[in-house]
């Protein structure tokens, strides 16, 4: 077996919680690149779609391949202190309180249906949203925005950037996209979580296989998975209204009706495929290190408790 086995006592909610902000920032740091690519993709063509000139990335390695030529190696972790900011928030409350808001919706049953798993994925993912939408805002604007010699950088850094964000479109322009991103989110989460759990249970329950990191990777792989199909076209539409400047689109309706005119249904998948790899690495990274960390942190307060 690797790494730590199964806990005799069951993590707290606070060792969930801290786990899950800490393997978040972990599996961000490995896979932000994707997640610059990803972001690059979805919003190219906004400002001039059916023009092939506006065409300037290919593909997920060739976007990582152009922006290293034109930008340089750091163009890649554009956003990231935010994007950490983001997991350390956002992960801590979507996955770290998962289990106790199921629990709490069972009404602590040991039978858990799927309704009970899919509201506490709706509750923790709008519950995460509400809390970490600035940091989300921020990640995007620095994502998207390209290094272009002679023109002015939109932030200088990422504290210059919640203040600029707040003076020119106030308070609320650190919340833009709430909207979507809650609906982004109660998908995702109910479809990454939800997955993640039901796949492990059955493994366990029909296979061979414990509750160790093989069955922990094929569980965050299938999710990751099902996860970008169904999240893809409402990512899209959430990346392109944060990125938006005031007043471009009136609504997150109209964001997505002026992407269905000028750019067809096709334009709701840009992005797949480093959304793709993003999402099942991030969640292979993330789980097997959430229930390593989980394990770990038992083991340390058993030891230290026994000492004492």
């Amino acid at each position: 077996m690797v790494g730590f086995g199964p806990a005799d006592v069951p993590p707290s909610a606070a060792v969930k919680f801290v786990g899950a902000g800490t393997a978040g920032c972990f599996a961000d740091l490995l896979t932000f690149p994707l997640d610059t690519a990803k972001v690059r993709l979805q919003i190219q063509g906004e400002a001039s779609a059916g023009k092939e000139s506006a065409v300037k990335y290919r593909g997920v390695f060739g976007t990582i391949t152009t922006m290293v030529r034109t930008e340089g190696p750091r163009s890649l972790y554009s956003g990231l202190v935010a994007g950490l900011q983001r997991q350390m928030s956002f992960a801590s409350v979507r996955i770290g309180l998962y289990d106790s808001v199921k629990q709490f919706y069972t009404k602590g049953s040991d039978h858990v249906g799927i309704g009970s798993r899919l509201l506490a994925g709706c509750t923790t993912g709008a519950m995460a949203v509400a809390l970490a939408q600035p940091t989300d805002v921020v990640k995007v604007r620095f994502q998207a925005q390209a290094r272009t010699a002679g023109q002015p950088r939109r932030y200088r850094g990422t504290i210059d950037a919640y203040k600029t964000i707040a003076k020119e479109e106030g308070i609320r322009g650190l919340w833009k996209g709430t909207a979507p991103n809650i609906a982004r989110n109660a998908i995702v989460n109910c479809t990454e979580l939800v997955t993640y759990d039901y796949i492990k249970d059955t493994l366990l329950k029909s296979t061979p296989l414990t509750d160790n990191l093989p069955c922990h990777f094929v569980s965050a792989f299938g999710a990751g998975l099902c996860t970008t199909v169904i999240a893809s076209p409402v990512d899209v539409v959430k990346t392109r209204y944060m990125n938006s400047p005031p007043g471009h689109y009136n609504s997150v309706l109209k964001c997505a009706a002026a992407m269905m005119s000028k750019e067809g249904p096709r334009a709701f998948y840009k992005g797949f495929m480093p959304s793709f790899l993003r999402l099942g690495s991030w969640n292979v990274v993330m789980f097997v290190t959430y229930e390593q960390l989980k394990r770990a942190m038992m083991a340390a307060n058993h030891n230290y408790t026994t000492r004492a």
